[in-house]
Order: structure tokens, then sequence, then C-alpha cells
């Protein structure tokens, strides 16, 4: 940051927004911390590999040994994704400020738009767990 120049400020809409859309691969991390976010990193791995396991599922059949084993990672990675969405959504703009904006001029009036995406990240994320949850048990317990 040069000298004078104000600090850089980060909405928590727009970060709820990118875990909402883009968080299984760390993107409201990035938007964040930066491309030097270790944890931002964290989630490309088991992700990648559930989205492989999902193209096993599609066109080799969903008995396949491969997609069984990898397929819920990605449910588990877009599960872990909108918990970080309602967490960030959920957090007082007050709070929001002293963690991310402490040095800003502009102060957070997230206001509907981060209800918003905490509602759709409910509403996605207890499907993709139940989903998951289901796919599992089936494999488990479905014979086969």
């Amino acid at each position: 940051m040069q000298a004078g120049s104000e600090p850089r400020f980060r909405s928590k809409t727009t970060a709820a927004r990118l875990a909402l859309l883009a968080g299984v691969f760390g993107a409201h991390r990035f938007y964040l911390r930066g491309a030097r976010d270790v944890l931002g990193w964290l989630p490309w791995p088991p992700t990648l590999l559930g989205l492989w396991g999902l193209w096993r599922a599609l066109y080799v059949g969903f008995d396949d040994r491969g997609a069984r084993l990898a397929l819920p990672l990605l449910g588990l990675s877009v599960g872990a994704a909108l918990f970080q969405a309602v967490l960030i959504g959920l957090c007082a703009d007050a709070r929001w400020d002293l963690r991310w904006n402490p040095r800003a001029a502009h102060r957070s009036a997230s206001g509907w738009g981060a209800v918003l995406v905490v509602m759709i990240a409910l509403l996605a994320g207890t499907a993709a767990l139940m989903g998951t949850l289901a796919f599992v048990l089936q494999g488990l317990y479905g014979g086969a």
C-alpha cells in the first residue's frame, strides 16, 4: 500500500456471494486475503477429485468404485463453502468492519444482499449435504 492511499474496502456481501458461487475454489478467501492464502488453495484437491467422481458417475455409472469414493468429496466441499457463505453473511456489519476494514473510511451496510445470500446458501447447502448423505448411505446399505 502506498503512503496516503486508503486501504481496500472488503464488502461482506461480495465475500458471501463469492463463497456461495465459487467457494469450493476458495474465491472468498482470495478476495479477503489474496492469492497467497494457503487455506484458500486447500479446497482445490477435494473439489477436483469430487468433480472427477461426478464425471465418472455420469459417464461410467453410479456403481463405479471411483465415483463412489470421490463424489462425496464434492458434496462435502460444496457444503463447507456454503457454510462459510452463511457464516460470512450472518456476521454483524460492525464486527466485519472491525476485522476486515479497520482503517477504511467507508463502513459496511450489507442489507438484504447478505440476507438473500444466506437464504440461498442454506437451501443449497441442505440439498448438497442431504444428497451426499443419501449417496453414501445408498452405497453402504443399498445392496448392489
